[in-house]
């Protein structure tokens, strides 16, 4: 009995953190592509952000989001989302490639605490599950935090 009962606990215990694990994953958007356009650019190999992020860029942000870029201040269930395709230039055109990754940040302070309330992902190419962040966005943040810390760690500014 009394080890059923430490089973059960250890069962349970590793239920909750399985869970709690997956409540801190940043989840691919579905259809962000519907939501507000924010502004498209493009990153030549002479910007500083060049590797990994050269290419032609489109941010997308959901409702939630949007105040944000107005005031600097990101309510809690922001996500903005920015897709990075690889650039080909021909024919007097520059014109989109293949998908390079989707970049998305989520803002849930209780969860990303570490990384300035935000949870960063990338996602490889095409991929909706593919991901590229590995350290819990640690990297993504050190970056975010050194250059655009007074907006609310946003790079992205509105057209």
């Amino acid at each position: 009995m009394k080890l059923q009962r430490l089973a059960v606990i250890a069962v349970l215990t590793m239920v909750v953190l399985a869970c709690a694990k997956a409540e801190n994953k940043v989840e691919y958007p579905e259809n962000f592509q519907s939501w507000n356009h924010v502004k498209s650019m493009v990153l030549y190999a002479d910007h500083a952000l060049a590797d990994p992020f050269e290419g032609i860029h489109h941010i997308y942000a959901n409702d939630i989001a949007l105040d944000g870029f107005s005031n600097s201040q990101f309510a809690e269930g922001s996500v903005i989302v920015f897709d990075l395709f690889h650039s080909n230039e021909g024919g007097g055109a520059l014109q989109e490639g293949d998908r390079k990754l989707t970049g998305v940040m989520v803002k849930n302070s209780k969860h990303f605490s570490k990384t300035g309330g935000w949870g960063f992902e990338g996602f490889a190419g095409d991929s909706t599950d593919q991901r590229l962040v590995s350290d819990g966005g640690a990297g993504c943040f050190a970056c975010h935090e050194a250059q655009v810390k007074d907006s609310d760690y946003v790079f992205s500014k509105p057209r």
